[in-house]
């Protein structure tokens, strides 16, 4: 990396200009695993009980992030390599497919644009090192989190566990805190969440929340240390408790529907991880006078 800092030093947009281009195709990407992930989890699940009940199981075409090619959900026409550019292919189909011309999703724009802006944001704040690179994969990770637990109440282990190993690894070089910081980060996050729903299991006789949270929070403990789970756990509670709210009263959503946690565990995470130090400074500060 110091031997591309001369030509960061000299060339900063086209630097913060490659990242956001990288961005939009990772949210390209991203959106592939939002819609797969859980199908393929679903069907390897549904194989596992199979087995176990002696069952043999059928012989099913190859369905993972790479096969097959993507389609329209309405009518099967293949998405060619023009139909599937980031943000230009959306605006030249005029959010229509080409096939049957019924709409696409507005969301598949909106994961390009926001995994581009995120990633930009943090190349802007980090610039050039292991730090943007790190960030870069904790940023996107997130995204596909995000958007996993929107539609399906899930956080898969198989970005979760990688992603807290993955915290450990960056932070054996203290790129972010020290390994002692990240490690405590880990255990704390998870048990922390972890006693917080065995008691409100104790109490209500109900599951506040899943163990994905758990994993999640334990992550991002160990990328950003324990320092950062307070400012993390208050303020993704805070914002998930207003939209809770909101939503029951402004938008007569059912209160017993439950709201996944893992958005606000991811938002709230990214924000520390760009400006954690100086928000936490900023309080420690105010809360003086």
């Amino acid at each position: 990396m110091t031997s591309l800092a001369p030509l960061y030093a000299a060339y900063p947009a086209f630097f913060l200009a490659t990242i956001f281009l990288l961005g939009l195709i990772v949210g390209s990407f991203l959106n592939v695993v939002v819609h797969r992930l859980p199908i393929m989890l679903e069907r390897g699940w549904r194989r596992q009980c199979q087995e176990l009940a002696g069952k043999s199981t059928e012989h099913a075409d190859r369905y993972d992030l790479m096969a097959p090619r993507s389609q329209c959900p309405s009518c099967g026409h293949p998405i060619s390599a023009l139909e599937n550019i980031p943000l230009i292919s959306y605006a030249w189909l005029r959010g229509k497919c080409r096939g049957c011309g019924k709409p696409i999703s507005w969301r598949y724009p909106i994961v390009e644009l926001t995994t581009g802006l995120l990633s930009l944001a943090v190349a802007w704040r980090f610039g050039l090192g292991n730090a943007t690179l790190g960030a870069l994969l904790l940023t996107w990770a997130l995204i596909a989190l995000t958007f996993i637990d929107y539609d399906h109440q899930l956080l898969p282990d198989n970005i979760t566990l990688p992603l807290l190993w993955l915290g450990l690894a960056f932070n054996v070089g203290e790129v972010y805190v020290s390994l002692p910081a990240a490690v405590v980060g880990a255990m704390a996050g998870y048990l922390s969440l972890w006693l917080v729903y065995q008691m409100f299991k104790l109490i209500t006789g109900r599951e506040g929340m899943g163990y994905g949270d758990f994993k999640l929070f334990a992550a991002l403990g160990a990328w950003l240390g324990w320092q950062q789970l307070p400012l993390i756990i208050l303020s993704s509670s805070f914002i998930g408790a207003i939209v809770g709210v909101g939503g029951i009263l402004l938008m007569g959503r059912d209160r017993t529907v439950p709201i996944p946690f893992g958005p606000f565990l991811c938002a709230a995470g990214w924000v520390a991880l760009l400006w954690g130090d100086t928000i936490t400074r900023a309080y420690l500060q105010f809360a003086r006078f």
